[in-house]
């Protein structure tokens, strides 16, 4: 079975498990079955017949936490809770951590409290902090009671750091020696474990009151003389974090020292906890697929499956910004309609001119939104960014103006109009510089998420200045 769980898959892999899951929920249900679900109620209805409902469990079982949350992400509403009912209740509490936020949400809310509370039990402090959000508050109450004293405070400090804080991503399963013991004491020490906790790679080296002093890998203390004493052969010089340090930048220590774990400590320098890398990627990823929805102008990560109106709710209010800037846009060719009925050519082209200071403004916006996340950009970098996409803009727009304009002036014989083109995307792919640099510096010093709504703000601001400046233009030097 450790096997099994262990395994890991590629997409491929996941997806043929998947498509097995789904061929054995399309039989039809029998009337009776063994899930003790009521006859006539949407799970029975799905439920597949006797032999069916014995091989769809005979599949789940050896199957990873985190594949199973994959197909209950891939399946609708009504199957994925058929495969929840079928997957054994000791492993509830990994695939709610595996799910996505909005497929954990449909899964919590077709259990009762005291399922709830069974799964929260079987996790660590940390992981029962990671699910808090979204439990009622009934559970989480219970759940501290069930809890030994030791882990309840070890979850009330979990809880009560902020969710961009590096304390949110320690655990508490930490190995610690002395600094003056020998190297074959702590082998025999370790050796009494039945197994390290996950991503063990090093030791913490703490004094006699838990004051960190250094780390010892398990690679030095592999090679290391059994008589050596641990303050010899350990690290003095390690990467240390500490709770209220943000996330975001133990990711980037991470990712700049190859760490595999690392030690946190409070302002007294004692040993509170550790992050692993495990954690350091979920951060990340979670990270990188909220600047996504935030860039598109959505609120929140959206289950595929979900109602119609859940949809809708999470989708309407950059729709509706979106709106009013698209007006705002008609109204811009509506000022010009004398000049567009005088010269049809210039409602062939105003897209043209639009279209490419939009795609020039997000390639800007992208640049500047990931630098910001990055934290190689700060507030008084702002005029040499601009000074910069301000000289990269004016030149792309003199080198693909000119050869807009000469494709117009081949297409409609009059060179006025070429040199129309020229002008107005030079400016407009100045313009769309302009508000990629200010557009998230803004967001950032305003202390929202520079991404949030960037592509939708950038495209109106695009549109309208596009269309203004070219049919300006236009009716200045041609009509």
């Amino acid at each position: 079975m450790a096997d099994a769980l262990s395994r890991k898959k590629d997409l491929e892999d996941l997806q043929a498990d998947l498509r097995e899951v789904e061929d054995l929920l399309r039989p039809p249900a029998l009337a009776e079955n063994e899930s003790g679900v009521e006859q006539g109620s949407p799970r029975a209805d799905l439920l597949p017949h006797t032999q069916k409902f014995a091989e769809l469990r005979a599949k789940l079982d050896p199957m990873h936490p985190a594949d199973i949350a994959y197909v209950l992400e891939s399946l609708p509403l009504e199957e994925r809770l058929v495969v929840w009912n079928l997957v054994k209740a000791e492993r509830d509490g990994e695939i709610l951590l595996e799910a996505s936020d909005a497929v954990r949400e449909t899964l919590i809310r077709s259990m009762d409290a005291q399922e709830l509370v069974a799964a929260a039990e079987q996790l660590e402090a940390d992981e029962i902090a990671d699910l808090a959000p979204d439990l009622p508050e009934e559970v989480i109450h219970d759940v501290f009671k069930a809890l030994p004293v030791e882990e309840r405070e070890q979850l009330r400090a979990a809880m009560s750091y902020a969710e961009g804080a590096v304390g949110a991503l320690m655990d508490f399963d930490v190995v610690s020696v002395r600094a003056d013991t020998r190297i074959e004491v702590v082998t025999r020490y370790l050796r009494r474990f039945d197994s390290l906790p996950h991503h063990t790679d090093q030791l913490f080296v703490v004094d006699g009151n838990e004051r960190l002093k250094g780390v010892l890998p398990l690679s030095k203390l592999i090679v290391s003389e059994l008589q050596e004493r641990v303050d010899r052969v350990m690290l003095n010089d390690a990467v240390t974090l500490q709770p209220s340090d943000k996330a975001q930048d133990a990711a980037k220590a991470f990712e700049r020292y190859d760490l595999v774990s690392a030690p946190v400590v409070d302002e007294q320098g004692k040993l509170v906890g550790r992050v692993t890398v495990d954690k350091v990627v979920d951060f990340i990823r979670s990270k990188s697929e909220s600047e996504l929805l935030t860039q598109a102008g959505l609120r929140e990560e959206e289950d595929v499956f979900s109602s119609v109106w859940a949809s809708v709710k999470n989708r309407w209010s950059w729709l509706a910004i979106n709106l009013v800037t698209a007006f705002v846009a008609s109204r811009v060719i509506g000022a010009f309609e004398h000049s567009i009925e005088k010269l049809v050519a210039l409602a062939a082209l105003m897209p043209i001119v639009a279209g490419i200071g939009g795609n020039s403004g997000n390639q800007t916006i992208t640049m500047i939104v990931r630098s910001i996340a990055l934290g190689q950009v700060q507030k008084e970098h702002g005029r040499k960014l601009l000074a910069k996409e301000l000289g990269v803009s004016l030149a792309n727009g003199l080198i693909w103006g000119s050869a807009l304009g000469l494709i117009a002036y081949w297409l409609y014989q009059k060179a006025s109009l070429g040199l129309v083109m020229t002008t107005a995307m030079t400016l407009n792919l100045a313009l769309a510089a302009t508000a990629g640099v200010l557009i998230p510096l803004t967001m950032a010093k305003l202390g929202r998420d520079p991404a949030l709504g960037s592509s939708v703000l950038i495209t109106a601001i695009t549109d309208s200045g596009g269309f203004f400046i070219f049919l300006g233009l236009a009716t200045l030097f041609l009509v």
